[in-house]
C-alpha cells in the first residue's frame, strides 16, 4: 500500500491511514527522499494518527524518514501518535530522541512555519 504525498507549500505531508508493511515503510522513506529534492521541500510532516501501534521497525524507520530529510535539507515532524501508542513506545524504550513531534497537523505546520520565520532550520 503506497502513502499519498500531499506537497502544502514547501511542505510535504504524508497521512499513513493503515498498518504498514516493512517494505512499504521503505518505501515510503525512499519516497519522502526523493519528493524532498525535486519539490525542494522545507518540511516534511509524517502523520502516524490513525495507527494504533508503532512497532520497533516503525520507531525506526521514522528516525530514518526524518534524519534523512535533514540531510537533504528539510525538517520532518512526526505527528499524532495517540496516548496509548505513546505509553506502549515508552515501556518498551522505543524512541524518536531528537525527532520533532507534534499533536497534530494544524500544530506541525505552525510549528515548521514558526521555525521557517526564525531561521531555525534543524533540531538543535
Amino acid at each position: 500500500m503506497s502513502v499519498p504525498i500531499l506537497n502544502i507549500g514547501n511542505i510535504l505531508v504524508a497521512s499513513i491511514q493503515s498498518a504498514l508493511s516493512d517494505h512499504d515503510l521503505i518505501e515510503l522513506r525512499d519516497s519522502l527522499a526523493e519528493s524532498v529534492g525535486t519539490s525542494r521541500a522545507r518540511g516534511v510532516v509524517i502523520d502516524v494518527g490513525a495507527l494504533d501501534v508503532l512497532d520497533s521497525f516503525a520507531t525506526r524507520t521514522l528516525r530514518s524518514i526524518a534524519y534523512t530529510a535533514k540531510l537533504r535539507g528539510a525538517v520532518a515532524v512526526v505527528v499524532g501518535i495517540q496516548p496509548d501508542v505513546a505509553i506502549a513506545m515508552v515501556q518498551l524504550g522505543l524512541t524518536l530522541d531528537g525527532i520533532l513531534t507534534a499533536v497534530d497537523l494544524n500544530e506541525s505546520l505552525e510549528l515548521l512555519r514558526t521555525r521557517a520565520r526564525t531561521g531555525r532550520r534543524h533540531v538543535v
